[in-house]
């Protein structure tokens, strides 16, 4: 009897590595595995963010971090924590997947008493959805701290392009 606790705690502890060792092989639903001019993509082709090893965000994270500030902590708090007022959107964006964090930022949701506005219509917001969604997923993620990033890349042509075509 005492012999089958060494061996079951073991087998627990192989069991533990070898499931640990499978998830590092496959990366998180936020990972970046593509970029294109500086915006980078998830497995499933959605928005994400991207961290060099040395801290240093990438330009559409930065510019989220941003918008996110100037537009919804007003009601969803620093860098997306939540409030008394509005849900946490950095835990959300980790249990929603991107079409539906699009859907809800642009046709409002109602549930009960709580009340998010549809923004469809503001350009402040709409223009860098994206990058607000990438901002949230870092933080919600853990690997970019709260707080401005200390450090980004430099803005890409392409990011200043869509913005004066979307913002006119």
């Amino acid at each position: 009897m005492t012999l089958a606790r060494p061996i079951l705690a073991g087998l627990a502890a192989a069991a533990l590595i070898a499931g640990s060792a499978a998830a590092q092989d496959k990366p998180g639903p936020a990972a970046a595995v593509s970029e294109d001019d500086g915006k980078w993509q998830a497995e499933d082709g959605t928005p994400t963010f991207h961290v060099d090893a040395d801290g240093t965000v990438d330009w559409y994270t930065f510019s989220g971090f941003r918008r996110y500030h100037s537009e919804c902590h007003v009601c969803h708090g620093p860098d997306g924590q939540g409030s008394s007022y509005a849900p946490a959107l950095a835990k959300s964006v980790q249990n929603i997947d991107y079409y539906k964090f699009v859907e809800t930022v642009v046709n409002g949701k109602q549930e009960g008493n709580l009340v998010m506005p549809s923004f469809g219509t503001n350009k402040n917001i709409m223009c860098y959805l994206d990058d607000i969604y990438i901002y949230l997923r870092s933080v919600g993620s853990g690997e970019v701290p709260r707080g401005r990033p200390a450090k980004h890349a430099d803005k890409p042509a392409s990011f200043t392009e869509a913005e004066n075509a979307c913002m006119g």
